[in-house]
């Protein structure tokens, strides 16, 4: 597959040979626009085979579209968004037309203006955004080749947009040598070599005289149809070598001999020639100023550098690009390290400092021979700009390399700590490993040798939980406190959180606590990382009674924790709402963490954030939101390698009752959890199977398994078991047992105070109570939980009451209640507990009918079509539901149109009748 040029020698109109089936794909990808939608397809195979043509064709195809195009630049993947500014600086014109927070967004990213990191879900909507504009006066076919040498923030972005591509007349072509993780799971086309016929043919447009057959088929063979190879290999070699097959002879990879024929016929080039491609392979951008800006300096002129050949490598237009990738990293790859130096301090010469420091700076450091502190100063300021856009990968590599040119050895060791910090931020562990390794060495004073344990200390943890890692941050606390006390009272925090994940009540955690509750008072008002400190020790150490009120001044300031605190210790203080039983401070105070680490990008602290945010949601019974957080867990873990529990997961399926997969994860969940010595593992595994089998009615094992979790002492999940464990007790005729279960959940909850707290007490004590007592504290518990958001425990409620109501034989009332349960199941889709409630009903001598909303096809709506029908029923624009769900509006506007079609009515009002007032609109995120 290649499209040959104009005075390349023999077979130079040769066309686009046996890829009938891949442009048969292309060309439906590019109809699709014609009827309003969008395509994604990722182009993927070995260097050479032929990705970049077939996206050539494309675009060439793409008649009527306007197409961007972006590359990505093997020496600019440190950079970020450096692809992504690519992509979009055509349609930077239309920035005004966007919401004032996507367009201040891209504006921070691309540098435009100054600000906080954005957060990067809000960047890739608003990227969306744009292209949905633009593609509102026509199609827009948007290329993005080489993607695997794109950077990490682009790729994350690009691949976001790429997920939500549906109704805006957009195609998303990637051409990339391999399937990265970023681009897992979108539809892709692979290309392989041609079949021999064709590559039989291709070889012989390239080839002199007559070959011998048995080496013609070796070259076919052994270049496994790869026509670059094809083209590529016989260059060079003469009649006799191409004969004998005796130029073939050679044992390293493909695409290496491709670049070595590169060489050998770039070789012949002039000096000046060779030169330029040179300046051209080391500048990313592709800037004509820039490169003959830096050409001068060197004393290259265009009358000379382009006198000979050189246009056959090199195309000089509005950009400057290289005929073929390979090109250009042969062209880099075999250049003399001095040359290389000498072409990146040119560069750097001509490259604005105000403009483009980043770039600058860069250059500098591949211009450096020997350590160099003027340049290491000047990589670090990167860094910092880096992760002020919310670049932590790039931030990363601005460190790593400054480590390396930095000449104080003091200074080295502040630097790899910092480094080893990034990178662990930015997800890559062995990395990080290495520069705490080298800030130890480094290290001059116990302070920095404090700083490389802490570090350290951070990765172990980071690797997985494991017992390693309390004692050593405990440690580190400890040893830090001489130095810097804040920093000591945030690692404190962080190896408390560590060790309440891993074993609550364990030697680890009192030893912790005890520290942290014999720390000095502060001087002055406490701030809030004080108030944090003392609640949880003292809730280890003495009671929750005692720990109540110093938490509740926590989680008034935690609603204003600065961003730079939510990244360091935020997910440690997300449990405060959980102690004192406060359910929508738990959501809005973990949503916020979620958002603040997903803007800074820091991707080992995200999967653990998104699991008390999964959990937070799950207790509103929104099991869309909850599947999608679910989602992202898994595809963030995966990218970082650090292995997360599946709490959320078993949640999930607890509470939607589905028996077989459920007890596959509980169990799987135990042994995995319990080999490693994780209790909170095992006790999340038993508190999803009271649950799951109380909605089952199988009260003998749920109580087992409540028994089992409310006996390992934990902080939060123990406690919320104590009323599975009173509802299976009272079901399975142990009485005693749930009296002493309703002990220790008065003993957690009447502190507290709050509707969910005393909601749940109230519903559990009337499992006991008897006659008006019992009525009145089903009735309490109704009208408390009724006041959050927590619908399945409400639904609960329901159900209780009209249970005890039927066994009273007050059997109208025991139908009302047992009906509103049975709809809020069915809506929420619990369906263990709908199936339950469902017998009780037709005990009471009830036909079950369905709801509504269901005999109107309300099944037949898909997750995302019910929760936009429910945000348009709260009276939210299109825009407004697009920014909530991260869609364009008109992806907003195809939905819409198949809700109305399904649901057989024709306008947003109707929605409010056709939509029971049950149904619950998802929490943002």
């Amino acid at each position: 597959m290649e499209q040959r040029r104009h005075g390349a020698g023999h077979g130079e109109n040769v066309a686009l040979l046996g890829r009938g089936p891949e442009r048969a794909v292309v060309d439906q990808v590019l109809a699709a626009v014609d009827t309003g939608e969008s395509r994604v397809l990722v182009v993927h195979g070995a260097p050479g085979v032929g990705k970049s043509a077939l996206l050539g064709y494309a675009e060439n195809a793409a008649t009527g579209m306007h197409v961007l195009r972006a590359v990505g630049v093997e020496s600019e993947m440190e950079l970020p968004f450096a692809t992504l500014h690519q992509l979009c600086a055509p349609l930077l014109d239309r920035l005004p037309h966007l919401p004032a927070p996507q367009r201040a967004a891209l504006e921070t990213v691309f540098g435009i203006r100054a600000g906080t990191p954005p957060e990067r879900f809000l960047v890739g909507l608003a990227v969306l955004s744009l292209l949905s504009d633009a593609s509102q006066d026509r199609p827009l076919l948007c290329v993005v080749d080489d993607a695997q040498w794109v950077d990490q923030a682009s790729l994350q972005v690009i691949s976001f947009v790429a997920r939500r591509l549906l109704a805006e007349s957009v195609v998303l072509l990637f051409g990339a040598r391999e399937r990265s993780q970023g681009l897992l799971g979108l539809p892709e086309l692979e290309i392989t070599g041609l079949r021999d016929t064709d590559a039989h043919t291709l070889l012989d447009s390239v080839t002199y005289g007559r070959l011998d057959q048995h080496v013609r088929n070796r070259i076919v063979t052994e270049t496994r149809g790869n026509p670059l190879a094809l083209l590529e290999l016989p260059r060079g070699l003469t009649v006799t070598q191409m004969a004998g097959g005796f130029g073939l002879l050679r044992s390293d990879t493909l695409p290496g001999r491709i670049e070595e024929s590169f060489l050998s016929r770039i070789g012949g080039l002039p000096e000046q020639s060779r030169l330029l491609l040179l300046i051209a392979a080391a500048e990313p951008v592709g800037d004509p100023t820039l490169v003959w800006g830096a050409a001068g300096r060197l004393g290259v002129t265009p009358e000379e550098a382009l006198a000979d050949g050189t246009r056959e490598w090199l195309s000089l237009e509005a950009r400057v690009t290289f005929r073929h990738p390979l090109v250009r990293s042969a062209v880099y790859r075999s250049a003399p390290k001095e040359d290389l130096r000498e072409v990146h301090l040119a560069l750097a010469e001509v490259t604005d400092p105000k403009i483009d420091p980043d770039r600058r700076a860069w250059h500098l450091a591949s211009a450096a021979a020997a350590p160099d502190e003027s340049v290491a100063a000047e990589l670090e300021r990167s860094a910092g700009r880096a992760q002020a856009r919310g670049g932590l990968a790039a931030a990363a590599a601005f460190l790593q390399r400054c480590v390396a040119l930095t000449v104080d050895s003091s200074r080295r060791a502040e630097r790899a700590a910092a480094a080893a910090d990034a990178t662990l931020q930015a997800g890559d562990l062995e990395a990080a490993r290495r520069f705490a390794d080298i800030a130890d060495r480094n290290a001059q004073d116990e302070f920095q040798r404090v700083r490389a344990h802490l570090v350290r200390s951070r990765i172990t943890f980071a690797a997985g939980l494991n017992q390693e890692a309390p004692p050593l941050l405990l440690t580190a606390a400890q040893r830090l406190e001489p130095f810097d006390m804040d920093l000591a009272r945030e690692t404190y925090l962080i190896a408390w959180g560590t060790a309440a994940l891993l074993a609550a009540h364990s030697d680890s955690l009192k030893a912790i606590s005890a520290a942290m509750k014999a720390l000095p008072a502060p001087a002055g008002t406490p701030q809030t990382l004080d108030l944090v400190l003392k609640g949880y020790a003292l809730l280890v150490t003495e009671s929750r009674a005692a720990a109540v009120p110093v938490l509740r001044q926590a989680l008034a300031a935690l609603t204003d924790l600065p961003v730079r605190e939510v990244l360091k210790w935020g997910w440690v203080a997300n449990a405060v709402s959980a102690a004192v039983w406060d359910d929508q401070a738990m959501r809005v105070l973990v949503g916020r963490v979620v958002e603040g680490v997903r803007a800074a990008g820091a991707l080992t602290e995200l999967p653990f954030c998104l699991t008390s945010l999964g959990i937070a949601i799950a207790w509103t019974g929104d099991f869309d939101a909850t599947a999608a957080i679910i989602a992202e867990i898994e595809d963030v873990s995966a990218a970082t390698g650090v292995p997360i529990a599946a709490h959320v997961e078993l949640r999930l399926n607890a509470l939607r009752g589905r028996e077989a997969e459920a007890e596959a994860l509980i169990a799987a969940t135990i042994e995995e959890a319990g080999a490693g010595g994780q209790l909170m593992g095992v006790t999340v595994a038993q508190w999803a199977a009271a649950v799951l089998y109380n909605g089952l009615g199988r009260y003998r094992q749920a109580l087992s398994a409540a028994q089992v979790c409310t006996r390992m002492a934990e902080l939060w999940v123990s406690v919320w078991a104590l009323p599975e464990l009173v509802e299976a007790a009272v079901r399975a005729g142990e009485d005693d047992v749930a009296r002493a279960a309703i002990e220790d959940l008065a003993e957690a909850a009447r502190p507290c105070g709050t509707d969910w707290a005393l909601g749940v007490l109230a519903r559990s004590r009337a499992l006991l109570s008897d006659g008006a007592a019992a009525a009145e504290l089903h009735r309490e518990a109704i009208e408390r939980l009724g006041r959050t958001e927590l619908r399945p425990e409400l639904a609960r409620a329901h159900l209780l009451y009209g249970e005890w109501l039927r066994r009273s034989r007050q059997r109208v009332e025991a139908r009302d209640q047992l009906r509103t349960a049975y709809e809020m199941f069915k809506a929420i889709g619990m369906e263990a507990f709908a199936e339950r409630a469902h017998r009780e009903l037709l005990a009471t001598g009830e036909s079950v009918r369905k709801q509504a909303v269901e005999a109107a096809s309300g099944e037949e709506l898909t997750p995302q079509e019910r929760q936009i029908a429910l945000l348009v029923r709260e009276g939210l624009s299109n825009p407004e539901i697009g920014t909530r769900l991260f869609l364009s509006p008109r992806t907003v506007e195809w939905h819409l149109r198949k809700i109305f079609a399904k649901l057989s009515i024709t306008s947003r009002r109707q929605l409010r009748d056709v939509l029971p007032p049950s149904e619950h609109a998802s929490t943002p995120r």
